[in-house]
């Protein structure tokens, strides 16, 4: 791996685990066992490591929502491996790092929401389109409105007022919100559809412990 994505793999290791703000240059150098002038020699400074970050997380993202939809049998079950993935990407993460990328680093933070704005709203407006065509959801949706709520959905788990970290697993709400979502949108055809992977998931997860 190249020096400067080694930096910028191990300073995204240490946001998710801690928080951007909590991290300093010299715990990246000291972590990767360089001096900090080694990272000043491929970034200016930490708004660039994070904005490296997020451009290299939209990518990855982009490319497991295309897997999803391209592995799914169906739109119901492309929504269940997506909330398969973001579970385990939110066990991972430090709740606090969403609040540190809109508080503290502005232009990484508009570049995410643009995406969230234009590919999660394109790719959620297609899954609706194909779940309607499919029977599996109301025909009836506002595709629009319903893209824009499943996105301002996604980030309610962060919420240190509604949801105190100490008290709630981020990973457990956004999976609780997201079947909620699924359910809401659901024709009775589809909810059955919902149960049965529900139910295939709950079987996996037996056998691991058995």
């Amino acid at each position: 791996m190249e020096p400067k994505e080694r930096i910028l793999q191990k300073a995204a290791d240490l946001f998710f685990r801690y928080g951007i703000r909590s991290v300093t240059m010299d715990e990246i150098a000291g972590q990767l066992g360089i001096s900090k002038k080694t990272i000043y020699q491929y970034y200016t400074d930490k708004d660039e490591i994070v904005e490296g970050i997020i451009d290299r997380e939209i990518v990855q993202n982009e490319c497991k929502c295309n897997t999803y939809c391209s592995d799914s049998e169906n739109a119901i079950h492309e929504i269940m491996l997506s909330l398969d993935g973001m579970e385990e990407m939110l066990k991972a993460t430090n709740p606090l790092i969403m609040y540190d990328l809109e508080k503290h680093h502005i232009k990484a933070h508009k570049k995410f929401k643009n995406h969230t704005g234009q590919f999660w709203y394109n790719i959620i407006v297609d899954n609706l389109e194909r779940g309607i065509k499919e029977g599996l959801y109301r025909p009836e949706l506002n595709k629009d409105i319903v893209a824009k709520y499943r996105i301002e959905s996604v980030f309610i788990s962060f919420n240190q007022d509604m949801f105190p970290h100490s008290k709630y697993m981020i990973s457990d709400v956004g999976r609780e919100i997201g079947t909620l979502f699924l359910y809401s949108i659901a024709t009775q055809q589809g909810v059955e559809m919902i149960e049965k992977y529900s139910r295939e998931a709950n079987q996996n997860k037996q056998k691991l412990y058995v």
